[in-house]
């Protein structure tokens, strides 16, 4: 009887290991796990159909899988995560990659596994977009080398998605859950692996407002569109939503509480997403269009500092270094 309250008192004395095990089986596995699918569930119909009219709607289903493991850059996915997801191309170097490959039929792009090899502007979700989206790209017939291109491309992509999903079932939540052990010298206590954490979720929604939504509003007398992510796709207010989503929800997670402020906060943000009339963000040369979006990123803003103040400050967390800090 003692032993057992002793070791309740124990748990009930550690939130931190709860919430890394919690953020672990409810957020970042099973998102890794279902991007894994949704990967290998395109490359699956690209190999029976390369058309873009084919890939469209499992591409999205991929993006959308992405979305809600796509910003937490630690572990495998710090460096593994931009070759799935290169962006922002300030330089535009993915349509001129692909346009190299594609005008000398280059070899590489027929070859799964050296295509590894290849610049990763030319890898991922957003080279697949260009392909299947771009007037410049999806044109191509059956058949032809851009056709065996996306081929190679989406094989290649189910290849990262497997090795990211492993790399985290197999490895790093281990070195996560461990935190604090003799032996672990990522995370020295168990704060630190929650910090670690929590880092990701205000990364990312930072990521969002700075430049999911920043980089396309530009400034009033010059806003820029076209810098948008996935504007091409139509779906750069969708990423926004789902991005602060999966924020929200690893945050739910990594809580040993309530967090009805933050939950308001998403309610929020969805209601002044509806009232965008572009969710490409491509009106918003237009005034009033532009002050929907502006709202849109004052909402992302807020929900970072409602889970600041209902996650961060009752378990004394503070947000450090994120692999995307500074793009």
């Amino acid at each position: 009887m003692r032993y057992s309250l002793m070791l309740c008192a124990c748990l009930a004395a550690s939130p931190a290991m709860a919430g890394i095990e919690e953020a672990l089986t409810d957020h970042i596995l099973p998102g890794f796990a279902g991007f894994s699918t949704a990967a290998d569930a395109l490359a699956v119909t690209a190999e029976a159909d390369c058309s873009p009219d084919a890939l469209r709607a499992p591409w999205n289903a991929a993006f959308d899988a992405w979305t809600e493991i796509g910003d937490v850059r630690m572990g495998p996915s710090e460096t593994g995560a931009l070759s799935v997801s290169f962006w922002p191309d300030a330089r535009g170097f993915t349509p001129k990659t692909l346009r190299r490959l594609i005008s000398s039929e280059e070899e590489v792009g027929t070859d799964p596994t050296a295509f590894a090899d290849v610049s990763i502007a030319a890898r991922g979700l957003f080279a697949l977009e260009q392909m299947l989206y771009d007037a410049d790209f999806d044109d191509y017939a059956p058949g032809s080398y851009a056709c065996t291109l996306v081929q190679t491309a989406t094989a290649d992509l189910a290849s990262q998605a497997q090795a990211l999903e492993a790399g985290w079932r197999d490895g790093y939540s281990a070195v996560l859950r461990s935190a604090g052990a003799e032996g672990n010298s990522a995370f020295l206590s168990e704060q630190e692996a929650m910090t670690a954490l929590y880092t990701q979720v205000l990364s990312s929604l930072e990521f969002t407002a700075d430049s999911r939504l920043g980089r396309p509003l530009g400034t009033f007398e010059r806003p820029r569109p076209t810098r948008a992510e996935a504007w091409r796709s139509g779906r750069s207010l969708r990423n926004v939503l789902l991005y602060a989503e999966a924020a929200e929800e690893m945050a739910m997670a990594l809580s040993d509480g309530e967090m009805p402020q933050t939950e308001a906060a998403m309610q929020r943000l969805r209601d002044a997403a509806e009232k965008v009339s572009d969710p490409s963000l491509q009106d918003i040369e237009d005034p009033s269009a532009r002050l929907r979006v502006e709202i849109v990123q004052q909402n992302v803003r807020a929900l970072s500092g409602y889970i600041e103040q209902e996650l961060g400050v009752p378990l004394g967390l503070t947000a450090g270094f994120n692999s995307q800090d500074g793009d």
